[in-house]
């Protein structure tokens, strides 16, 4: 009969450093467990692909100096955009833009923003704009005209003649990925296209639009100049940048426009990010094991001890020998217990 006490007794010492280790172990692994509502939400990201970003501007015009409250709406969700003000429309890219004194905002969970910008004058003369562009996720973007007082203004480059370019040959993508690429930089090529000019007249510093899409979604256009001149009849091989966001992987399409006529496509596939994958498997082992360790921690401060320091024994008979062992001897003249 005691025996079957001591066993009872030990294992319900036993049971609450069991229970504590169960807990903890399910209070870190409980939100790495996937939810029954993560298809669902994905419809509304897909529904929110097919929405054009906007941008609004709280005042149209100010001066150098001054602040712009830049607000936006049906952009995609928690996705890091930048702000930047540019000359010349943008059409020389980010290097039209004041760069140093743009800001970064992340949007909310229904793709809305509001971020105040600080006034700075671009490298690049007027007409100028405000540029919203996606750093991470998809790449979207949006433009609103804007007016800085005092600050120069010319025309934008003229396209002399406009001349007819065509697609001679095929497209090509030059450059490769490097290590940075595998750990999640932006991916980058140059799309190579030889363009003839089948007109009468010139085609001076011509404008491109480039866009990357991937998958159904329509791509998003960015205008790029291309600096020279392409004579009647004559032929240039046109070499434009195209970068895709952060983590970006998967097959894309890059499509060039030239005077809204879609001239060139061509396929790129960008290959997974295994860097970011392996860190992220080394994470979780390490915390894992952080989580076993300081779970057998607990374990051990919750159990029993004997009084020289050791840990107590597990079975009946061992117990029941140190209680007969620690049982006081009888004294002289007295009898033993149970006689």
């Amino acid at each position: 009969m005691r025996a079957v006490e001591c066993v009872g007794r030990g294992r319900d010492r036993r049971r609450p450093a069991t229970a504590a280790l169960i807990a903890v172990l399910a209070l870190v692994l409980l939100p790495l467990a996937p939810t029954a509502t993560a298809a669902p939400a994905a419809l509304p990201a897909a529904a929110a692909a097919d929405k054009k970003p906007k941008i609004t501007l709280s005042d149209s015009q100010s001066g150098a100096g001054g602040s712009v409250t830049v607000s936006g709406t049906d952009w995609p969700g928690k996705t890091l955009l930048t702000l930047l003000i540019c000359g010349q429309n943008m059409i020389g890219g980010t290097d039209s833009c004041a760069n140093a004194d743009g800001r970064a905002v992340t949007t909310d969970a229904a793709g809305a923003f509001t971020r105040k910008l600080r006034v700075a004058e671009p490298p690049k003369p007027c007409p100028c704009v405000i540029a919203v562009a996606s750093v991470t996720g998809r790449k979207v973007a949006a433009q609103k005209k804007f007016v800085i007082a005092g600050h120069a203004t010319a025309p934008l480059p003229a396209e002399a003649g406009r001349g007819r370019l065509a697609l001679l040959g095929e497209p090509g993508l030059e450059g490769t990925s490097g290590i940075l690429n595998w750990f999640g930089a932006p991916a980058q090529r140059r799309l190579t296209v030889t363009v003839g000019n089948m007109g009468t007249q010139p085609a001076k510093n011509p404008v491109f639009e480039v866009g990357t899409s991937h998958g159904v979604v329509s791509p998003e256009w960015e205008r790029r100049q291309w600096r020279g001149v392409i004579p009647p009849g004559g032929k240039k091989q046109v070499k434009l940048l195209v970068e895709l966001p952060s983590g970006a992987h998967g097959d894309y399409v890059v499509s060039m426009k030239y005077g809204g006529r879609l001239l060139a496509e061509q396929p790129w596939g960008v290959a997974r990010p295994w860097g970011v994958m392996l860190f992220w498997v080394l994470l979780f082992v390490v915390v894992v094991t952080a989580i076993f360790r300081i779970g057998m921690a607990v374990v051990g401060r919750m159990r029993p001890y004997a009084p020289d320091g050791r840990h107590r024994a597990a079975s009946p008979r061992s117990r029941l020998s140190r209680k007969s062992a620690t049982r006081r001897a009888p004294e002289e003249g007295e009898a033993p217990a149970g006689v």
